[in-house]
């Protein structure tokens, strides 16, 4: 008879962050056996990164605060033994791979762990080339950190964790940042050291659609407390419609009896249902440029990353910048607003040369959300975020400005406006920087990966906010990996290439047929769908 071995177990575990007096945790019970694989799920803010760092006793080591009952990691009691001790068994990879870095060099980054445990050198070498392989990064090896995009920095992170081969690995979003192939890159790698070797893996993630496959138990919490433990086809038919994959939505709008969590399986229950074929849209005209690019180039040392790029995008237009970690996307973002030296070409935003303009006399037109938006995010209270914008908003234009306390309802800020910013979740923090710069009502919208630490309901909520931005003029210019709320919302997707542009077209012209950034359901029909709406109305008689 097999004895089933306890990797963890939470005993009534309940936790206050300082000076707080609601519980973030609330009484949670859960064991995790050895070698299972493990998602965390549910919405922004309801405390899956506190539930995450009780694994390697940063809570409540690390965060201070209070904590009831008890964790057992690997036989270890978390309130005895702190992060020191447990990370010679835990890795754990941060929501922000920022977090992590801790020296110039790639290599040097992965290897720290390594160096500060004593490992022989000749093992530390054959260990970081190990997970330079496993993660598809040997390319990274000698770059400096910094000028990593954000998607890269998140898989050294993820080797820098992996390299010190822990017995159970602890994940907050790794993918959060990651276009499609590295994602897949880091799921796959992930899933084969769970297989081959019995890793422990906990991970959480809000795109559901890119783990579940790999999942044995799916845990979903809503407001502190689970509500689900189970296998993820079963936890497809217990989240609602706004946080369901389009999968589940589909099984659900289908009435399928049970929601599929891969291609394959879909397709089973799909059978030979024929649709027709979707019509073909007509091109609009844009209209008259707000934004201008010629020839574009910027590099960074030798690294050219932007080789000689035009664009142009009219007022009203929704562009989604899609392409691979290290394409561009930021660099082009940044030299729009003024942020990034530019080499040769022009940039014009209105009236404005971004080359020769500051950030702040483009930021009464543009507003900017960066991949990090704790960066712009420096007042007490959250509120105080809002009306420092509309302070400062130039007066020309200041009858277009948004109501603060409506602004914040929203995007589910409500309650929140005495908080410090920095207080507040990863996806809370987004939906602030992006309050504080929607608040002055730019006729320039850009935004750095806004859904990153979004969950699916709040990604639908700010689509249906940008739409209506969209719809007042406002030119968005969004980069994303996220291809299903780019099929949502985007009037036109640019994929970037090498920092050229490869593709230029309305999401169904670049989406459809692509084996990387086509959707699920694409993936399922083919032709020219890309939403479970599509689907559904083609099905509806007449």
């Amino acid at each position: 008879m097999s004895v089933v071995q306890v990797e963890a177990a939470f005993d009534d575990v309940s936790y206050w962050y300082p000076g707080v007096d609601a519980a973030v945790l609330d009484q949670v019970a859960w064991s995790i056996e050895r070698g299972a694989f493990v998602v965390v799920a549910g919405p922004s803010g309801s405390g899956k990164s506190t539930l995450l760092r009780c694994f390697n006793g940063l809570v409540p080591h690390f965060s201070g605060g209070r904590m009831a009952g008890s964790a057992q990691v690997r036989g270890l009691d978390t309130r005895e033994h702190g992060p020191r001790s447990l990370s010679r068994s835990v890795g754990f990879v941060f929501q922000d791979p920022e977090a992590q870095s801790v020296a110039e060099n790639v290599e040097d980054d992965i290897a720290f762990g390594l160096e500060q445990a004593g490992v022989p050198r000749q093992t530390m070498r054959k260990r970081v080339e190990e997970v330079l392989d496993l993660l598809g990064i040997a390319a990274l090896r000698h770059p400096h950190v910094s000028t990593l995009s954000g998607g890269e920095r998140q898989r050294v992170a993820v080797a820098s964790a992996l390299v010190l081969q822990p017995e159970m690995l602890v994940l907050d979003e790794p993918t959060s940042q990651l276009d499609p192939w590295g994602a897949e890159d880091v799921l796959t790698a992930l899933h084969r050291l769970n297989e081959d070797l019995g890793l422990t893996i906990v991970l959480a993630e809000h795109r559901l659609e890119r783990v579940a496959a790999f999942a044995d138990e799916m845990r979903i919490i809503r407001d502190h407390l689970p509500v689900f433990d189970g296998c993820p086809g079963e936890a497809m038919l217990v989240l609602p419609d706004d946080a369901a994959p389009p999968l589940a939505r589909l099984a659900r709008s289908l009435g399928w009896d049970r929601a599929p969590v891969t291609i394959k399986e879909a397709r089973r229950l799909l059978g030979s249902l024929a649709l027709p074929p979707m019509p073909v849209e007509l091109p609009s005209s844009p209209g008259s440029p707000i934004i201008e690019i010629t020839d574009l180039s910027v590099g960074y040392g030798a690294r050219r990353v932007l080789d000689r790029l035009s664009l142009a995008i009219a007022p009203g237009e929704f562009v989604a910048l899609m392409g691979r970690n290290g394409s561009g996307k930021t660099t082009l973002l940044r030299s729009m607003m003024g942020l990034t030296q530019i080499a040769a070409g022009a940039v014009r935003v209105g009236q404005h040369d971004a080359r020769g303009s500051k950030p702040e006399e483009l930021a009464g037109i543009v507003g900017y959300v960066p991949q990090q938006p704790g960066r712009i995010l420096f007042a007490e209270r959250l509120i105080d975020e809002l009306r420092f914008t509309l302070k400062h908003r130039p007066a020309e234009r200041s009858w277009s400005a948004r109501d603060p306390q409506q602004l914040l309802d929203e995007l589910g800020l409500a309650g929140l406006e005495e908080r410090n910013p920095r207080d507040l979740s990863a996806g809370e923090r987004e939906r602030a920087a992006l309050a504080a710069v929607l608040v002055g009502a730019p006729k320039v919208l850009l935004l750095d990966e806004p859904t990153r630490g979004m969950d699916a309901a709040r990604k639908r909520s700010l689509a249906a906010l940008l739409r209506r931005e969209q719809a007042n003029g406002a030119a968005i210019v969004m980069a994303t990996h996220d291809v299903e709320l780019v099929a949502e919302c985007a009037s036109r997707v640019v994929l970037l290439g090498e920092g050229e542009v490869v593709a230029d077209g309305s999401p169904r012209e670049v989406l459809s047929g692509s084996l990387t950034f086509a959707t699920q359901i694409n993936k399922l029909v083919g032709d020219r769908y890309l939403t479970v709406e599509d689907v559904v109305s083609a099905l509806k008689p007449g």
